[in-house]
Protein backbone atom coordinates (compact mmCIF):
# COMPACT_ATOMS: atom_id res chain seq x y z
CA UNK A 1 0.00 0.00 0.00
CA UNK A 2 1.16 3.58 -0.88
CA UNK A 3 2.09 6.34 1.82
CA UNK A 4 -0.32 8.51 -0.07
CA UNK A 5 -3.29 7.32 2.22
CA UNK A 6 -3.88 9.74 4.27
CA UNK A 7 -5.82 7.43 6.75
CA UNK A 8 -5.73 4.24 7.68
CA UNK A 9 -8.27 0.80 8.45
CA UNK A 10 -8.16 0.89 12.64
CA UNK A 11 -7.38 -2.63 12.10
CA UNK A 12 -6.67 -5.30 9.14
CA UNK A 13 -7.87 -9.30 9.24
CA UNK A 14 -6.32 -11.84 6.97
CA UNK A 15 -7.78 -13.61 4.20
CA UNK A 16 -8.13 -17.36 6.23
CA UNK A 17 -9.62 -14.75 9.62
CA UNK A 18 -11.60 -13.35 6.71
CA UNK A 19 -12.69 -17.34 5.72
CA UNK A 20 -13.51 -18.47 9.35
CA UNK A 21 -15.39 -14.63 10.35
CA UNK A 22 -17.76 -15.26 7.03
CA UNK A 23 -18.29 -18.90 7.19
CA UNK A 24 -17.33 -19.70 3.94
CA UNK A 25 -14.20 -21.28 2.35
CA UNK A 26 -10.90 -18.98 1.56
CA UNK A 27 -11.68 -19.87 -2.25
CA UNK A 28 -15.22 -17.99 -1.70
CA UNK A 29 -13.32 -15.19 -0.01
CA UNK A 30 -10.71 -15.04 -2.97
CA UNK A 31 -13.74 -15.38 -5.73
CA UNK A 32 -15.95 -12.45 -3.25
CA UNK A 33 -12.54 -10.31 -3.89
CA UNK A 34 -12.12 -11.03 -7.57
CA UNK A 35 -16.17 -10.42 -7.83
CA UNK A 36 -15.25 -6.71 -6.52
CA UNK A 37 -18.00 -7.67 -3.34
CA UNK A 38 -15.11 -7.32 -0.98
CA UNK A 39 -11.77 -5.29 -0.73
CA UNK A 40 -8.18 -6.56 -0.02
CA UNK A 41 -4.76 -4.77 -0.51
CA UNK A 42 -1.76 -6.13 -0.18
CA UNK A 43 -0.63 -4.74 4.18
CA UNK A 44 2.61 -5.43 5.70
CA UNK A 45 3.32 -7.97 2.31
CA UNK A 46 0.08 -10.00 3.17
CA UNK A 47 -3.25 -9.16 1.76
CA UNK A 48 -5.69 -8.57 4.12
CA UNK A 49 -8.89 -6.90 4.32
CA UNK A 50 -9.66 -3.69 6.40
CA UNK A 51 -11.28 -4.73 9.67
CA UNK A 52 -14.29 -2.38 9.39
CA UNK A 53 -15.48 -3.86 5.81
CA UNK A 54 -15.87 -7.03 7.45
CA UNK A 55 -18.96 -6.53 9.72
CA UNK A 56 -20.45 -9.19 12.23
CA UNK A 57 -20.32 -12.26 10.11
CA UNK A 58 -20.82 -10.42 6.91
CA UNK A 59 -19.68 -7.94 4.27
CA UNK A 60 -20.90 -4.54 4.96
CA UNK A 61 -24.44 -4.38 3.28
CA UNK A 62 -23.63 -1.54 0.51
CA UNK A 63 -19.63 -2.26 0.19
CA UNK A 64 -19.82 -4.75 -3.37
CA UNK A 65 -22.11 -1.43 -4.31
CA UNK A 66 -19.60 0.99 -3.55
CA UNK A 67 -16.74 -0.84 -5.27
CA UNK A 68 -18.71 -1.87 -8.19
CA UNK A 69 -19.02 2.45 -8.72
CA UNK A 70 -15.48 3.23 -7.61
CA UNK A 71 -14.22 0.69 -9.99
CA UNK A 72 -16.95 2.03 -12.96
CA UNK A 73 -14.94 5.36 -12.09
CA UNK A 74 -11.06 4.18 -13.04
CA UNK A 75 -10.33 3.33 -9.15
CA UNK A 76 -8.05 0.48 -8.56
CA UNK A 77 -8.26 -1.58 -5.26
CA UNK A 78 -5.23 0.71 -3.55
CA UNK A 79 -7.36 3.99 -5.16
CA UNK A 80 -10.69 2.56 -3.36
CA UNK A 81 -8.74 2.17 -0.05
CA UNK A 82 -7.65 5.49 -0.62
CA UNK A 83 -11.24 7.06 -1.00
CA UNK A 84 -12.65 4.69 1.47
CA UNK A 85 -10.56 6.10 4.58
CA UNK A 86 -9.98 9.80 3.12
CA UNK A 87 -11.31 11.65 6.39
CA UNK A 88 -14.95 13.53 5.68
CA UNK A 89 -16.66 14.79 9.20
CA UNK A 90 -19.43 14.56 7.28
CA UNK A 91 -19.37 10.64 6.82
CA UNK A 92 -18.90 9.60 10.47
CA UNK A 93 -15.18 9.71 9.84
CA UNK A 94 -14.71 8.49 6.87
CA UNK A 95 -16.78 5.82 3.94
CA UNK A 96 -16.02 3.43 5.42
CA UNK A 97 -17.67 3.96 7.81
CA UNK A 98 -20.32 5.85 6.68
CA UNK A 99 -21.07 3.07 4.95
CA UNK A 100 -21.74 1.17 8.33
CA UNK A 101 -23.70 3.23 9.52
CA UNK A 102 -26.84 5.88 8.13
CA UNK A 103 -24.59 7.42 6.22
CA UNK A 104 -24.55 4.80 3.86
CA UNK A 105 -26.54 6.20 1.05
CA UNK A 106 -24.51 9.57 0.79
CA UNK A 107 -21.51 7.41 0.72
CA UNK A 108 -23.02 5.45 -2.24
CA UNK A 109 -24.04 8.84 -4.61
CA UNK A 110 -20.56 10.23 -3.91
CA UNK A 111 -19.35 7.41 -5.26
CA UNK A 112 -21.40 7.43 -8.14
CA UNK A 113 -20.77 11.25 -8.56
CA UNK A 114 -17.06 10.23 -9.47
CA UNK A 115 -17.96 8.75 -12.55
CA UNK A 116 -19.27 11.50 -13.68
Amino acid sequence: MSDSVTAAPAAWVNLPDVSAKLGVSISKVHQMIRDGQLLAVKHDGVRQVPAELVANSTVLKHLPGVLTLLRDAGYNDEEALRWLYEPDSDLDGNAALGLAGHRAREVKRRAQALGF
